[in-house]
């Protein structure tokens, strides 16, 4: 199986113009909700979360993945990491970078719920 691909995943519409980390950073977070609307949640996070992970994804000029690395590994439910990375492929590519100043990297933090459903704490003011 090749990584991050599950039976009926979520076809995205290819992403938007990026002009800023921040824009990026965004769309990205955005775009891996969109991917995986039956792992997500968009209400307040729980007062308390069943695990935190927090991974770094570098991306080539195009906005593919170039490579996921595990910033912060959760102290229990590991588990969750590796959803967290599997959605991360599922949202790729996050848009061209290639005019954006180096290094081309993302870095978010999941917020797991005890349901194993997480948000990117990009969103979590929306």
């Amino acid at each position: 199986m090749v990584a991050g691909a599950t039976k009926g995943a979520t076809r995205l519409s290819p992403p938007g113009p990026v002009r800023s980390a921040s824009e990026l950073h965004q769309q990205a977070a955005r775009r891996i909700v969109a991917a995986n609307p039956q792992l997500t949640y968009m209400d307040r996070p729980p007062d308390v979360l069943l695990a935190i992970p927090v991974l770094a994804i570098d991306l080539n000029a195009d906005g593919s993945i170039h490579r996921i690395d595990v910033l912060r590994p959760p102290r229990q439910a590991k588990d969750t990491i590796q959803i967290a990375i599997d959605a991360v492929y599922r949202a790729a590519p996050f848009g061209d970078v290639s005019r954006l100043p180096r290094p081309w990297r993302i870095t978010e933090t999941f917020l797991f719920n005890d349901d194993r459903r997480f948000k990117p704490r990009t969103l979590n003011s929306e």
